[in-house]
């Protein structure tokens, strides 16, 4: 490989450095992707979205045959957790993923380079293994997709086993019997919703007047009052200052965020949850000049390049939403902007799923954005306590909520708390991405009974003319 000519060296085997790889391959260039962690996947098949997804459905599972299950005349004499075999089920799903990278690389002819990436000069790639070698790849273009990490809190030092940070919290060996969560985002309701599940009294702790924040601020309302119904328990407006770890646990100290008496809180474990920031360290980017925001976010043109030319980056280096599906997008259209095609990424477009139960999921614009910019827009929203399907499953929880330009019916946003709402928000991405309106889903037959009619009747209530409320 060391004597080998790349037309494109890939560093980072996660979502969008993996699919980037395989579509450069696929358009005739000779490629390689070095990854250091071992496995390919990055964070999110490792320690991030696929084990978070294998966890919350078991707990759902388990919390559904511990209390639900006799309101479908199912009688169970005692459930019990079985911790050890749902985290065995969820790293061999871990692994079978990261096996079938490995695979997939192979089949598009892309080499697969295990060691830690670093760029000492445009069209070079130092690869450094874990047994102390090196070797350096010769290449025309670079792309980084060396993805990110959770964003640490200062006065809160992790140690991923009593003070963690998502890594450690789907680790655990056993529920805790307290456990507090700093920030209530994506990640800390989906971990505070597992373990909750399996028994941990959960405390989430936000900066913030609102959970799920940058979200829809009346789908954010619902969630919290849905979240505390089954047993969350929130600190909104709240900030914490300092943790100190001992044999017994953990103390924090918490604040008003606007300033106030301070309080202390133990917990058993605390998972730290406030965001994730760009992963560069080691890269060597800024001795080469690659221009950076005070952030750390890489800065690139509409090709994915950087400041420096024949270096490219894309996922959650480079500005917009830091998310897996966003990542391989990006990648996508890199690979095909390098072989001489064109492409974009609508990063206003790019919808976001939050997988509790009930799921979370939006695409496009808020109210309170439309509100700020002066649009002039049409609300329709539908229940799912009068859909049928969510009825007989009951899954009543929630709503569809529809935001349509006035002048001309153009669907702005569309935000969902509901069952599946992470698969039914896709059908409005596609009428978005085409710049439909309101009337185009309305008019479009959904089957019967299905979760997705609630996305039609929300449709037709923008015109006020909703046929189950």
């Amino acid at each position: 490989m060391a004597d080998k000519l790349y037309d494109l060296v890939v560093i980072g085997g996660g979502p969008g450095g993996y699919v980037a790889a395989i579509r450069a391959a696929q358009l005739g260039m000779t490629t390689a992707c070095v990854e250091g962690r071992g496995s390919l996947g990055g964070t999110c098949l490792n320690v991030g979205c696929i084990p978070s997804k294998a966890l919350l459905q078991s707990s759902e599972l388990f919390a559904e045959a511990r209390d639900h299950l006799k309101d479908h005349g199912v009688v169970l004499p005692k459930v019990e957790l079985d911790l050890a075999t749902m985290m065995g089920r969820k790293n061999k799903i871990v692994s079978d993923l990261t096996g079938g990278i490995e695979f997939l690389l192979k089949k598009n002819k892309v080499d697969y380079v295990k060691g830690w990436g670093s760029i000492p000069r445009a069209g070079e790639v130092a690869v450094a293994s874990d047994d102390g070698g090196t070797q350096t790849l010769k290449t025309q273009k670079i792309l980084i997709a060396t993805g990110s990490e959770s964003t640490p809190l200062p006065g809160v030092a992790t140690d991923e086993k009593q003070i963690v940070t998502s890594t450690g919290a789907l680790d655990l060996s056993d529920p805790p019997k307290k456990m507090v969560v700093i920030g209530a985002g994506v990640i800390g309701l989906e971990l505070g919703s597992v373990w909750s599940r399996l028994g941990s009294e959960v405390t989430v702790i936000e900066f913030l007047d609102r959970v799920l924040p940058g979200m829809d601020g009346e789908i954010c309302k619902q969630a919290k009052r849905v979240f505390s119904k089954q047993g969350l328990k929130f600190k909104l407006n709240s900030k914490v200052t300092q943790a100190t770890a001992d044999d017994a646990g953990v103390t924090l100290t918490v604040e008003p965020a606007k300033g106030g008496a301070a309080e202390e809180l133990r917990a058993d474990i605390v998972l730290v949850s406030i965001g994730r920031r760009p992963f560069t360290v080691g890269l060597g980017l800024q001795e080469l000049g690659v221009v950076m925001d005070n952030r750390g976010v890489i800065q690139v043109d509409a090709s994915y390049q950087t400041s420096v030319p024949g270096i490219y980056a894309i996922g959650d280096c480079v500005p917009g939403p830091m998310l897996a599906h966003k990542a391989e997008e990006d990648g996508v259209v890199a690979a095909e902007i390098m072989a001489g095609q064109s492409g974009h990424v609508d990063y206003n477009l790019v919808p976001g799923v939050v997988y509790t139960w009930p799921e979370v999921a939006a695409v496009g614009r808020t109210e309170e954005s439309l509100k700020a910019d002066g649009i002039d827009y049409r609300v329709g929203k539908f229940p799912f306590s009068a859909n049928s399907r969510a009825r007989a499953n009951g899954d009543t929880d929630g709503f569809v909520k529809i935001l349509a330009e006035t002048r001309n019916d153009r669907v702005l946003g569309v935000h969902i708390l509901g069952p599946l709402a992470g698969d039914i928000i896709a059908e409005a991405v596609t009428v978005m991405e085409f710049g439909g309106c309101a009337e185009d889903i309305a008019r479009t037959c959904h089957a019967h009974p299905g979760v997705g009619e609630a996305v039609k009747e929300a449709a037709l209530a923008v015109d006020g003319r909703a046929i189950h409320i």
